[in-house]
């Protein structure tokens, strides 16, 4: 660093890439009138400066999504009231850091993710063994193909057998165990094929695999081309018919307080908007089917503040019960493969015409892998394949001193994901009530990894500090680690150099939750704001406990000391 540089500062990144995200997104989906709202936040840390050993600034990043999130809060909370108030915001480094992994600090019965007694204690929703196999669970990873030097990501999503049988290999070995025997099969199984050969093979069983791009490269692909001019984040208006929809002041300074939201999703970016929307206040209904796999240990995070019902909308019983949920929602977030919902009668199109013909607007968020425009649109996909596809693994590998990619550690971009979808409901609700109308809003992987380089990388000193502290083990990794193997040396490490993080219940919301019948620990809200309670009314629960109803009185859940 030269004597006349000034010191990194997250903290005055983050206000900066508050500024730029207004520069990026219009002014429908992001009202210009929340810019007013950033002279009240306070952005906060102790450290100043990145944790995470990554080249991005996905803690900044974050925070100033969090900031916009709270400007629009804070703009539904002048129109609950009928007056512009200034009040006092609080974004904190630390407390968006451990939402960024959350996953990985939640608790049940005092046991983490990684720890190997805590499936006991979970709802067995991995209903393929796509998860709990380690052979099974490596059919989604990074492996190098028959052309040197490029490298795919299968990725058997959850249910592992059509990608293990397309690349030749049989769905079950239980006699394989350990990393290196199980990458010993599979890798030379895709050594065999070539990156056009995957691909073809993919498109034709529906797979959600990808091909590993350098970031320039990425962009010189048409969907690159079509993407990287994308905002962010879009919200549009569905249907103009319905009245203003104000929010009701409940009186219990909740702001979301008798808003109804459908959580149609599953994993984690999809859950986190919603439970983002819980936070403020919302009676978050999580639909799932009963046939379908979810995996076990992120309901314990993803599903606070929720109630979480199976309902099958393939069966008419299914679909009756659904369609009397509709009559009352407010917020449908879509979660699932792009044009699942649609054929089924539940898109975004159709849910604003029963909308208008109830008379009151609805507001649809549609998550996705890929971005909602260019040839690829219509792919399936997850984390690690908008990570590959966008370059931000080949930039986690050049951070790390090799000539191959690797992916980052922990769920960031789906927890960043969340964040934004959530902005999107929120300023769909604020159109809701000032304008009237029903609002559709988008959010995906790609455009949070996009948003990640239009931010800019961390400076080459940050980048170099965060390597010497990121410790051996960590630079020992390859390609073909999985993203929980990755994710797990960075814990260690973490633990060491920030125990406050995953140590300390200082950023944890302890409760006992009925549905679980255990002790749940889960990373607390991360905005802060004078006058409204932005907390969990409930603890989280297993998928499919609950009935299928907005009757939200029932649980026996109740907030603990501790673990």
């Amino acid at each position: 660093m030269g004597s006349n540089e000034q010191p990194y500062s997250s903290i005055a990144e983050s206000s900066r890439i508050f500024d730029l995200l207004f520069s990026l997104v219009d002014a429908v989906s992001l009202p210009p009138e929340a810019s007013a709202k950033k002279a009240d936040v306070d952005f906060t840390g102790a450290r100043d400066q990145p944790d995470f050993p990554i080249p991005f600034k996905e803690t900044e990043v974050a925070v100033a999504l969090k900031a916009v999130e709270a400007s629009i809060a804070a703009l539904l909370a002048d129109q609950k009231n009928g007056r512009k108030k200034n009040r006092k915001i609080a974004v904190n480094q630390e407390k968006t850091t451990a939402f960024l992994f959350q996953a990985y600090l939640a608790r049940i019965g005092g046991l983490g993710k990684l720890d190997e007694n805590v499936r006991s204690l979970l709802k067995d929703t991995d209903l393929l063994q796509a998860q709990s196999n380690p052979y099974r669970r490596m059919s989604a990873n990074l492996y190098e193909t028959a052309e040197k030097g490029e490298y795919y990501h299968i990725h058997g999503s959850l249910e592992a057998s059509t990608t293990l049988r397309m690349i030749g290999l049989a769905a079950h070995r239980p006699d394989l165990t350990t990393h290196d025997e199980i990458v010993g099969v599979i890798e030379p199984a895709v050594q065999k094929f070539t990156v056009d050969q995957l691909e073809s093979m993919n498109a034709r069983h529906r797979q959600a695999g990808v091909k590993v791009f350098k970031h320039e490269d990425f962009l010189r692909t048409p969907h690159g081309k079509a993407n990287w001019e994308q905002p962010p984040w879009t919200v549009e208006q569905l249907e103009g018919s319905t009245p203003k929809c104000p929010l009701a002041d409940k009186g219990d300074g909740r702001l979301l307080s008798g808003i109804k939201v459908l959580d149609m999703c599953r994993i984690i970016a999809g859950p986190v908007i919603a439970r983002i929307l819980a936070e403020y206040g919302a009676d978050v209904l999580k639909v799932t089917s009963p046939n379908l796999s979810d995996v076990p240990f992120f309901q314990v995070d993803g599903n606070m503040g929720k109630r979480a019902a199976d309902l099958d909308l393939k069966t008419p019983e299914g679909r009756l019960v659904f369609e009397k949920l509709l009559q009352e929602a407010d917020i449908v977030v879509d979660g699932y493969r792009p044009g699942a919902l649609e054929k089924l009668g539940y898109g975004a199109k159709a849910l604003s015409e029963t909308a208008a013909k109830r008379g009151k607007g609805i507001v649809y968020v549609n998550e996705n892998c890929f971005g909602y425009t260019g040839e690829w649109a219509g792919r399936p996909g997850w984390q690690q394949i908008a990570d590959c596809v966008s370059g931000i693994a080949w930039e986690q590998g050049r951070f790390m001193g090799l000539d191959e990619p690797v992916v980052p550690p922990f769920p960031i971009s789906d927890y960043g994901t969340g964040c934004i979808g959530a902005i999107a409901a929120l300023t769909g609700l604020y159109h809701r009530a000032t304008q009237g109308g029903s609002w559709h809003g988008t959010a995906s992987l790609l455009h949070y990894d996009l948003l990640l380089f239009k931010a800019g990388l961390l400076p080459a000193q940050v980048q170099e500090q965060l390597r010497k502290q990121a410790g051996d083990d960590f630079l020992a990794l390859r390609h073909a680690h999985s993203v929980d193997q990755i994710s797990g040396t960075v814990l260690r490490q973490m633990r060491k150099l920030y125990p406050e993080f995953v140590d300390q219940p200082q950023y944890l919301d302890h409760w006992y939750s009925d549905g679980y019948k255990a002790n749940v620990s889960a990373v607390l809200p991360v905005v802060e704001m004078e006058g409204l309670d932005i907390s969990f009314k409930r603890a989280s629960r297993p998928n499919g406990s609950n009935e299928a109803l907005w009757d939200f009185d029932k649980e026996k859940d109740h907030r603990t000391q501790s673990q």
